[in-house]
């Protein structure tokens, strides 16, 4: 697609994403796309201040399905792409990744609050310590995992990524088109 063509596509999106990524969004997100045109360019524009990531997750695996069906689509991040609006960014190759002027990425580790109460038996407190290890372990992995996808094709590297992360690497637009992060700036 010519750059023109491209520049009108994204220009009209057929999913409008706003708010926090969770369930609400999750459905909205379903919604707006079983209304969408089943041919053609599909343009899906976010603007979050995060939320679950699970959820980003969710929502970038079904955007991974219909590429592997074949269909076109375009993510455009706009004024803040946080967080889970990261994570569901990194479910798009750069080629197809935009955001508009004076939109910030946003990405950090996961975070997690748990508070663990041991009571019991001493072998049930090993256990559930173990099990409070394990989800923070798969974590972990999940968070690795979403940070390649995130630089892949990109000027970034992982271990640059897992460098800035714990401190919320905010990124703004035009940085992320040199870093070759996105597409283009539109």
């Amino acid at each position: 697609m010519d750059d023109n063509k491209r520049q009108a596509v994204l220009t009209s999106p057929q999913l409008r994403l706003v708010g926090t990524v969770d369930e609400a969004m999750y459905a909205e997100f379903r919604n707006q796309l079983s209304a969408a045109p089943a041919e053609g360019p599909l343009v899906i524009a976010l603007t979050t201040l995060g939320g679950n990531p699970e959820v980003a997750r969710a929502m970038a695996d079904d955007v991974r399905l219909l590429r592997d069906a074949g269909r076109t689509i375009y993510f455009l991040g706009k004024a803040a792409v946080y967080s889970a609006g990261a994570t569901f960014m990194a479910g798009f190759p750069v080629a197809n990744r935009f955001l508009t002027r004076n939109t910030a990425l946003m990405v950090h580790e996961r975070q997690l609050t748990k508070t663990i109460d041991l009571s019991g038996p001493l072998r049930t407190c090993t256990a559930q310590l173990k099990a409070a290890l394990n989800e923070i372990e798969q974590s972990i992995v999940i968070e690795e995992q979403g940070f390649r996808l995130f630089v892949e094709g990109s000027k970034v590297d992982f271990e640059e990524l897992q460098r800035k992360a714990p401190d919320n690497w905010y990124i703004p637009a035009d940085e992320a088109k040199q870093l070759e992060l996105i597409a283009e700036v539109i």
